[in-house]
């Protein structure tokens, strides 16, 4: 238990640092100043200490379950089976392992940039046991997991962004003031909305309202709403060292009996009846799919709901901003936006990403859709253009800010290799034979945490992809339209060779998978596949024959514009000629009159 709490509250601590250097503290062109000198220091200290505690706390954990002391827990081959057997103990020994990563470098850092990456190192060691909590083995597997990995990320970047005003000057205070609020704005709404979540589908209208965990879950969400109204309300109205401590207070509150949730479990008030399908998969067999079925029943993926509820967030924040300053946002590109955001939700948490744990069928439904259709529409909505326009700039001058970021972003040596054409088409298509020609697919079917990475990876490759083919969005590579058809036939070609290789496979690629889930419908497992391949041919022909008539279009209206540029051009060449051709005219009759 002490390892645990200290193990939480040196992560915070490591996160409110990175915070403070990636986006509080002064810096000049990405670049810290003095100021962080201190803050530096802070996070060599904290990072070190998170190493000594997360080493504790995955020690601890097997104790814990052998009933045994740390001698013995450490003795033996116990150890390294835990951690490289068991889920539990790998995603325990992965946190170790960033918690080094993190004490490693920070004494290296120069830039936030790099601020920003092991920022985003450290927050995945703080959430990885998460997906091994007391949420994973209760119902609504996926909206449990998520909303709780959610409410963790939001709560962290609330009380780490509040945690660093405390190790800054009265003038850094004042500086970073107003982003912190902007954080702890943000952050509140996440807490309280995934808090809710989590309760709902740990609890929901039972009898466990009334048990300690009950009370316990319920106070938290008082207190939840209690710091919603001080970051919402309070915050503009009373000076910021009088706010911190109050606000400290009660977030640390809510992380104490958030530990105390995590060694807990509500009072089961019944006979619970094994499912050996929700072990495996995190939710019950469906019945055999029909067509209303599959699209209106709805299991819902916490995490990238989440997700996905943040991003329409800001894409309507950016639109308001663009409105209030009397800009105008394309109705266009909103629809878009809105058509792909829909897109991913139903293949994800509707009943195409329900029926995809279940059936090769549907899995390649929601992979076709993931990669190749709402990709389209995301990327023709230019977010990262509204972006651009609506980020706030540096808040002192030769302060890049977040907008000077993103562009430094967009122009990196990084993303000129990411946005490189083979790169991309690589990651679009390679992936394919690398992911279902080999165990790799199975491994990753097998677990909440492996399902979800796949599709953060196909949603990944098709928005690069597109976005180099038919984005609209800056690129700081420029491809001639002539190389973008290329590339969409060649990615039509890759394609239908992986489906015909597909379809002509007579052994299953899941590695037991499926058989192991003894589904009662659609029982031919080699006929669901070869049907798999089969869908994925076809639906993954129609998406680039679309993108191929959109390149053509932007082709042609590209040279239209070109054209009518050279004619500008030429007209003032013209008139330029004729003012040259009358002055040697004038000149000529002035020097020799008649």
């Amino acid at each position: 238990m002490i390892f645990d709490l200290a193990n939480t509250a040196l992560s915070v601590l490591v996160v409110g640092t990175l915070i403070s250097l990636a986006f509080l503290l002064p810096e000049r062109d990405g670049f810290f100043q003095s100021s962080a000198e201190r803050t530096q220091k802070l996070l060599f200290i904290f990072s070190g200490l998170w190493v000594v505690a997360a080493f504790g706390n995955l020690v601890s954990t097997l104790a814990n379950i052998f009933e045994s002391n740390f001698v013995n827990a450490l003795s033996g081959n116990i150890f390294r089976s835990f951690i490289t057997q068991v889920t539990l103990g790998k995603l325990l020994a992965y946190q170790v392992v960033t918690a080094i990563i993190v004490f490693v470098f920070s004494r290296a850092l120069r830039k936030t940039g790099g601020a920003f990456w092991l920022l985003v190192v450290a927050l995945s060691g703080s959430l990885a046991p998460i997906f091994q909590s007391h949420s994973s083995s209760q119902g609504s597997h996926g909206l449990a997991i998520g909303s709780l990995i959610i409410h963790v990320l939001a709560i962290s970047f609330w009380l780490g962004a509040v945690f660093a005003l405390q190790f800054m000057s009265q003038s850094e205070r004042e500086l970073a003031f107003a982003r912190v609020s902007n954080i702890a704005l943000w952050s509140s709404i996440a807490v309280v909305g995934s808090g809710i979540a989590n309760a709902w589908t740990r609890l929901r209208l039972s009898q466990d309202w009334f048990t300690s965990y009950g009370l316990l879950v319920g106070i938290k969400i008082l207190l939840t709403l209690v710091v919603f109204v001080i970051a919402s309300r309070v915050r503009k109205q009373i000076s910021v060292n009088r706010l911190l401590p109050l606000e400290l207070t009660v977030i640390t509150l809510i992380m104490g009996i958030g530990a105390l949730l995590n060694r807990f479990t509500p009072e089961e008030t019944g006979v619970i009846e094994f499912d050996k399908v929700r072990e495996l998969v995190g939710i019950s067999m469906p019945e055999a799919p029909t067509l209303s079925r599959v699209f209106f029943e709805y299991e819902a993926n916490g995490l990238i709901l989440g997700v996905l509820i943040f991003a329409t967030a800001l894409y309507i924040r950016g639109v308001v901003a663009l409105s209030r300053r009397g800009d105008k946002w394309p109705v266009g590109r909103t629809i878009s936006f809105a058509i792909g955001i829909s897109l991913l939700d139903y293949s994800t948490s509707g009943g195409v990403g329900l029926y995809a744990h279940f059936s090769f069928q549907y899995h390649m439904i929601a992979h076709m859709i993931l990669s190749m259709i709402a990709p389209i529409a995301i990327v023709l909505s230019a977010p990262i253009t509204l972006a651009l326009r609506t980020l706030p700039i540096g808040r002192e001058k030769g302060e890049r800010g977040l907008r000077g970021a993103l562009l430094a972003a967009l122009n990196s040596r990084m993303t000129g290799i990411w946005t490189h054409p083979i790169v991309a088409l690589a990651i679009f298509d390679g992936s394919l034979f690398a992911l279902y020609f080999t165990p790799l697919f199975g491994e990753l079917m097998s677990g909440h945490f492996g399902h979800m990475i796949m599709d953060l990876h196909f949603i990944a490759a098709g928005l690069l992809f597109f976005h180099v083919i038919v984005g609209i969005d800056p690129n700081p590579r420029k491809v001639h339209h002539l190389v973008r058809v290329v590339m969409l036939l060649a990615a039509m070609s890759i394609h239908a060779f992986f489906s015909v290789a597909l379809m002509s496979a007579n052994n299953l690629i899941d590695g037991g998978y499926y058989q192991l889930l003894e589904r009662p419908w659609a029982t031919d497992l080699l006929s669901d596949q070869k049907a798999g391949a089969a869908i994925g041919w076809a639906m993954g022909e129609i998406p680039i024959v679309i993108a191929l008539i959109a390149t053509f279009i932007q082709w042609m209206r590209s040279d239209a514009k070109e054209a009518k540029r050279a004619d500008r051009r030429s007209k003032v060449d013209l008139a330029e000629y004729n003012a040259y051709l009358e002055n040697l005219a004038a000149r000529d009759e002035k020097e020799n009159p008649k």
